[in-house]
């Protein structure tokens, strides 16, 4: 094994020590300990991820934002397929007959759907546009697909010879949201939706926790995100399901994200669908069906986990750029001899790999002070910076700055050490995070034994309540605590029921009633 990289502060040149100086104006204000929910929005437009558009409730996802996607859905992509799954499309426009077919699932969504009512339209002669001929049937625009996707398993699935069905769909949605927040809660966003048929519960059953485990590996080996898997109670699970499994993770204020949900529908979509088949005794019987999905929503997760008050910190496998190489020269000589070096330098980097991908390498060479060109990678979250200046070139090294350190410290490598230890780097700064994010979940989840503890673990201690506080409060619960007072009251709710903690006999805290579960509550997002 190679040898941990120690990076220290060294001494720069006034043009380096400009580039470290940590002026007020560069950092994100306010800070996240002054007020999270504004800090959050700054690192996003700091970091140019993404803006809000002229369409209500919507956003746009801007190159940087849309490339971590991108690298999410490269590699989720590629752990659906190693389980068996393939990709299909299916069409955006729900006709509304269809989503009455499962009551509770039309009931769960109603309020968020957009219905479209009209087929075209035509000028009014005063030199406006408006909506013509209404339809036939009005259409929802999907806010989910378990119904329309039904429909073709309908006429796909005759014998149990034509199943498992294993299809994932890679698509839009839209949910009229009255609160939006970039990533977090938008009204149109991207997402995947896995959608199967099985013959049996069983495999249904299984199918579900196959992937809740397939979201808990990405969100940990990719994200650098540690989630505790669980599934949700009764009142929290998704509308139409038997069983909502979740993975549940904790930001640096304490709130949880819900990361991703797999969900075991039982037979009650494939009754509204009509999903029958012949099993091998030729008997007629409603097959068993699971969705499941992630969205960009995790951008948001990403952000809150690991971002810091100079900006955006990004997990090096899903960077955009892994490193950008900044070159530092003042006359026309030393440009040359600096951008033939730093050339060669990069083409060097992108011959390593990094998780069996070729490390992602940029030169920024843009005519701008140095000063301002390194802050704005370092509020992208860029893993490496590498700075190189005349006397590196004449010395043989590089300076290097990691993101998951404070922008002031930095190190001086020999230029080929540097080539050869920079995915251990990036391999370190993933490490790292999770274990930061790890430590932070950990020593903020706590068991509560009693509703007065419970109310002090989710109350400020101050008179400012953008003060961080909470967590995640282990409780004791029964099913007949749903709907307590005290939970509206305190914003909180029941986050899961962990999957693998032990079972512990105990009472409710909320109804005093015999409990032989814990139940994870939180504020959240």
């Amino acid at each position: 094994m190679m040898p941990r990289l120690k990076f220290v502060v060294k001494g720069r040149s006034k043009l380096m020590a400009d580039q470290t100086t940590g002026k007020k104006e560069n950092a994100i204000t306010p800070s996240r300990e002054a007020n999270f929910p504004e800090w959050y929005q700054q690192v996003i437009k700091a970091s140019d991820l993404a803006e809000a558009s002229t369409v209500r409730g919507c956003m746009v996802i801007k190159p940087w934002g849309y490339t971590i996607w991108e690298n999410m859905q490269r590699a989720l992509d590629d752990m659906f397929k190693e389980t068996g799954h393939v990709n299909a499309y299916f069409p955006l426009l729900i006709p509304v007959s269809l989503l009455e077919k499962e009551a509770e699932h039309v009931q769960g969504f109603a309020k968020e759907c957009a219905v479209v009512t009209h087929h075209r339209l035509e000028d009014n002669g005063k030199g406006k546009l408006v909506p013509a001929g209404p339809l036939e049937e009005p259409y929802v625009i999907r806010p989910t697909s378990e119904l329309i996707i039904g429909q073709s398993y309908s006429k796909w699935v005759q014998s149990y010879r034509d199943l498992p069905i294993l299809i994932n769909q890679w698509a839009n949605v839209f949910r009229w949201e009255m609160r939006t927040r970039l990533f977090l809660r938008t009204a149109e966003f991207l997402w995947q939706e896995g959608h199967t048929v099985h013959a049996t519960a069983d495999e249904a059953i299984a199918e579900t926790l196959t992937m809740l485990d397939v979201y808990e590996t990405f969100a940990r080996d990719w994200l650098a995100i540690p989630v505790i898997k669980g599934k949700k109670t009764k009142d929290e699970k998704f509308p139409g399901a038997v069983d909502t499994y979740t993975i549940e993770a904790m930001m640096q204020d304490r709130k949880a994200v819900q990361a991703g949900t797999s969900h075991f529908l039982g037979q009650n979509f494939a009754k509204a669908s009509e999903i029958t088949f012949l099993n091998e005794k030729g008997e007629s019987q409603f097959a068993w069906t699971t969705s499941w999905g992630v969205s960009t929503r995790l951008i948001g997760a990403l952000i809150m986990t690991h971002s810091d008050d100079d900006g955006l910190v990004l997990p090096p496998k899903v960077a955009p750029k892994q490193i950008v190489i900044l070159p530092i020269f003042k006359t026309p000589e030393e440009k040359a001899k600096i951008m033939a070096f730093v050339t060669d330098l990069a083409r060097n980097l992108k011959s390593k790999t990094f998780c069996g991908q070729a490390l992602r390498v940029e030169i920024d060479a843009r005519d701008i002070r140095g000063g301002e060109k390194s802050w704005q990678h370092i509020k992208k979250g860029v893993p490496l910076r590498v700075e190189v200046g005349p006397k590196d070139l004449a010395a043989g090294t590089v300076f290097v700055g990691r993101r998951d350190t404070h922008h002031k410290q930095k190190t001086s490598i020999n230029t080929h050490e540097f080539i050869e230890t920079a995915s251990q780097i990036l391999t370190e700064i993933q490490g790292q995070l999770l274990e930061r994010a790890t430590s932070l979940r950990d020593s903020h989840t706590k068991k509560i034994e009693n509703l007065t503890d419970f109310r002090a673990f989710f109350t400020s201690s101050g008179d400012d309540d953008k003060t961080i506080h909470g967590g995640f409060a282990a409780v004791h619960w029964h099913e007949d605590a749903i709907g307590h007072p005290i939970l509206s009251e305190l914003k909180v709710s029941p986050r899961c029921i962990p999957l693998n903690w032990p079972q512990e006999n105990g009472v409710c805290i909320f109804t005093g009633k015999p409990s032989d579960q814990r139940v994870i509550f939180a504020k959240s997002y």
